[in-house]
């Protein structure tokens, strides 16, 4: 049983609820964590708030050490850290190894970004007796509210430009995966200064909603869906925060007329059912060119068809369960939708009969599908893939841009002119040729339209947890032309 991690210590539950963390891919219960109240967020957003006054006022030099020793103790509990994630989330340890990498990577980028920005020198006005300044610097208490398909990437992606800035943090992990963030909290994290990193575990309601409404948390960095979003909008805009949202998704992978088969296929099925299908950057909408329509898809189906399903601990396992079954029955009503609608089923579209618990489903392809069916226009979060066919370059382009989603989108192609065309017409936050959901710790990560205004990793993910100060600094005491009297 656990409690919730607060100016370094433990903290015992205000009331008797827990919340049970279950195996996905067994449906056993892992352990119990406790659902916080009010009460609880308020007691760690008093001691991030605390600490931020101590924080902040630590050079960045010592900061950046200690981002950096939250990095080799990371290595120090890998193994227990890539366990516990595939345990509580489900994902093959394979992609849990990855997620660990990004992690640790990502705190010792920003352990250096950090220790060596601070703003910027202008060109002054007067230049003989005037210095002009912008200055960052921190908000102060950062609230976190993460997901449970990367517990701990997303997690970092967040805190560790946060804690470089000079803010403090408030974690609010989900609670379908919470064991893996208090296990680094408690581990990896507890040299920092007391208060400076905090989690309460539990619901949206009331933890999650007393964080947007704490008057004082001036910043919420949120990883999740559409519809909380738009909650976390309404709520937090009486008090003007500065929002820090990455929603969803429906990226589109678009086939190009000059593609080699085999190679674009992999591509395909990699990232469309990475971690089966449950990434906000996941593929959920495929257009392939007419003239290789067929042999492509018969290629797919084989591919996909050889993939292994099974619980993500076991080394011989390519694809693992989603989350719940909450969110399996909903990808259940997509794939339903589309076939009530007219799409044909070329493999999958059932749950596996070999497992008898656990919330598996097969990768699913269909053909015969178009913009009206729930699978080509709503987030459907899971192990499907879905190919339109189109007859010119323009049209895809067309397609790629009509759905309210713009996080990232795919080509495949060695076609330059279309290329330039891809990156330039669609309105996405990251494109990818060729190479589909690789990230760059420099390179901004976030979306357009009504994927979020948020942009992670990258100088930009710094910035997003800095304010922006001018200084105008006058050496002279003299009095100026332009004052009073005119």
């Amino acid at each position: 049983m656990k409690g919730h991690w607060i100016h370094n210590q433990w903290v015992e539950n205000g009331t008797s609820e827990n919340i049970e963390v279950r195996n996905p891919a067994t449906e056993e219960i892992l352990d119990q964590v406790s659902a916080g109240s009010e009460r609880e967020v308020n007691h760690a957003v008093n001691s991030a708030k605390t600490a931020f006054d101590v924080w902040r006022k630590i050079p960045a030099v010592e900061r950046a050490a200690m981002l950096h020793e939250a990095t080799a103790k990371m290595r120090i509990h890998w193994s227990e850290l890539v366990e516990l994630l595939t345990l509580e989330e489900g994902k093959p340890v394979s992609e849990n190894e990855e997620e660990m990498e990004w992690v640790a990577g990502t705190f010792d980028y920003y352990a250096e970004l950090g220790r060596h920005y601070r703003g910027r020198v202008l060109p002054s006005p007067e230049p003989e007796n005037q210095l002009n300044l912008v200055l960052k610097e921190p908000y102060g208490v950062v609230g976190c509210i993460t997901p449970w398909n990367y517990p701990l990437l997303l997690l970092g992606w967040k805190i560790a430009p946060a804690l470089a800035a000079g803010n403090t943090v408030v974690i609010k992990p989900s609670e379908m995966t919470p064991l893996s963030t208090l296990f680094l909290a408690e581990k990896c994290l507890d040299h920092l200064p007391p208060g400076v990193v905090n989690v309460v575990t539990g619901h949206g309601l009331p933890v999650g909603e007393s964080l947007v409404t704490h008057p004082d948390v001036p910043v919420i960095a949120f990883t999740g869906s559409l519809q909380t979003g738009q909650r976390i909008s309404e709520r937090a805009a009486p008090m003007i925060k500065h929002l820090h949202l990455e929603l969803g998704g429906k990226d589109a992978f678009v086939i190009g007329p000059d593609i080699e088969i085999e190679p674009s296929v992999k591509a395909l099925a990699y990232s469309a059912l990475l971690n089966c299908g449950q990434v906000c950057t996941s593929t959920e909408r495929v257009y392939v060119a007419e003239n290789v329509s067929r042999d492509f898809t018969e290629a797919l189906v084989e591919e996909v068809k050889s993939l292994r399903l099974g619980p993500g601990i076991e080394p011989t396992t390519d694809i693992g369960p989603m989350i719940g079954e909450q969110y399996r029955a909903k990808f259940e009503t997509h794939i339903q939708d589309a076939k009530l609608h007219g799409a044909e089923i070329l493999t999958g579209g059932r749950r596996p009969p070999q497992f008898e618990r656990g919330f598996f489903y097969e990768p699913t392809v269909l053909t015969n599908v178009d913009h009206s069916m729930l699978i080509m226009s709503e987030e459907t979060f899971g192990p499907a893939i879905p190919l339109m066919t189109y007859k010119t370059f323009d049209e895809a382009i067309q397609l790629v841009n009509e759905n309210k989603y713009g996080l990232g989108a795919v080509l495949r192609s060695n076609d330059s002119r279309l290329i330039k065309t891809f990156f330039e017409e669609v309105r996405a936050g990251t494109i990818w040729i060729n190479d589909p959901l690789t990230d760059n710790y420099a390179g901004p990560f976030g979306g357009m339209k009504m994927s979020g205004n948020a942009r992670e990793l990258g100088l930009e993910g710094l910035n997003s947890f800095l304010e922006t100060k001018h200084v105008h600094w006058d050496f002279s005491p003299e009095v100026k032309d332009w004052w009073y009297p005119y």
